[in-house]
């Protein structure tokens, strides 16, 4: 299987290590190991900390430990350990899914734009792929009458994403109902990517339950890295029947075949204290969110967006003569800037922003930004 080029993930890594100012990262702001310990009462702090560095760094349990599988199930309802694999962040548990339940030729509806392992992977099996659209004309917002005329009798995946990523949109309860049902009427599968879990914002709709709540064919796929502001520990996980979870773990045998033994215990230090971690990152998106408008109000004659209804993510459109890649390139090389290039998403004409990094970086990457689109402004003219 030869998958294409993953644009966005090859121009990050070019920018990321480089750049002071990253407003196009897709997460919370990350917590350190000690401010992760100071979540727990301060009586248990030390001895936490002792077991940690006593802890023998071999390998663990190929699935997560019971433990940590056991913790991850009780963030759903009617789920149990043996529905639950842990994987090498989200993005291992989406590619094992795809390539333990399609095969050459299989229909499947995907979302788009997306994170392109979303749509990607399954072209590269040999999938025959419907993308479904989000437009800006109708704010980005899921069409599920489109669903409806994609949808065949032969449909094996469909694949959404809610928040999603790069767009803010959001799926409400009764959306995601609609397409629950829609998916089991043709005997199709419902993948969620549903990395922005927890990562609702004041004022929008209500984010709807994980798909795996409703059983059967759904299949929820969870990170620690987006809500939960803890990318390096490399933790996601696949909620699903029992058989389907069986036969990724299978798969994973030839992959990673094991999470790393450190990151299952802090994972359930978070997952136990993801209450005051969600807490945290609240404050720090709507501190954003509040500058972001201001930002957009302040330079309207030269970009819009249409905010995020949930997770941290939305398109910013510029109304200049140059193409998103070399814009990115010119704010990350020239002003230290990370918006990500909308053309990696299959969106020209727009930039990537996310509202999750720490605000004073936000708002500083904001301000340069503006200089070098009032700059390139001066230019064109």
């Amino acid at each position: 299987m030869k998958v294409a080029p993953f644009a966005l993930e090859r121009w990050m890594s070019r920018w990321e290590m480089d750049v002071e100012f990253d407003i196009a990262e897709s997460g919370v702001y990350p917590l350190t190991t000690r401010e992760l310990i100071a979540l727990l009462p301060e009586a248990e702090q030390q001895p936490t900390i002792d077991t940690l560095l006593d802890l023998r760094l071999g390998y663990t349990e190929a699935r997560g430990t019971e433990a940590l599988r056991t913790t991850l199930a009780s963030v759903y309802e009617g789920t149990t350990a043996e529905n639950i694999l842990v994987t090498t962040g989200a993005i291992e548990a989406n590619y094992l899914v795809f390539n333990t339940l399609l095969a050459p030729g299989d229909h499947v509806v995907a979302v788009y734009p997306a994170y392109q392992q979303l749509y990607a992977v399954a072209e590269a099996i040999g999938c025959d792929v419907s993308r479904w659209e989000l437009r800006e004309a109708n704010g980005f917002r899921y069409d599920i009458d489109e669903l409806k005329r994609l949808l065949r009798p032969n449909t094996k995946l469909v694949v959404v994403n809610t928040p999603h990523n790069p767009t803010g949109s959001l799926l409400t309860p009764a959306e995601l109902d609609e397409i629950y049902a829609l998916t089991g009427e043709v005997g199709a599968r419902l993948l969620c990517d549903e990395a922005y879990r927890w990562l609702d914002l004041p004022g929008q709709p209500a984010m709807a339950p994980p798909i795996r709540n409703k059983g059967g064919h759904g299949i929820s796929v969870g990170t620690m890295s987006k809500p939960f502001g803890l990318p390096g520990l490399r933790i996601g996980w696949i909620a699903a029947d029992e058989e389907l979870v069986q036969q990724c773990w299978g798969s994973r045998d030839y992959i990673s075949l094991s999470p790393a033994k450190l990151s299952d215990a802090l994972t359930q230090i978070a997952i136990h204290n993801r209450d005051a971690i969600v807490a945290r990152n609240h404050q720090i998106m709507q501190e954003n969110l509040v500058v972001a408008e201001q930002w957009f109000a302040a330079n309207a004659d030269l970009v819009s967006w249409t905010p995020p209804r949930a997770g941290l993510l939305a398109l910013l459109k510029y109304n200049l003569n140059i193409p998103s890649m070399e814009l990115a390139n010119l704010l990350a090389g020239e002003y230290s800037v990370m918006l990500a290039p909308g053309s990696a998403f299959g969106f020209e004409g727009y930039l990537r922003i996310g509202i999750g990094q720490r605000p004073d970086l936000f708002r500083e990457g904001l301000f340069r930004t503006a200089a070098a689109l009032r700059d390139l402004q001066t230019k064109q003219r």
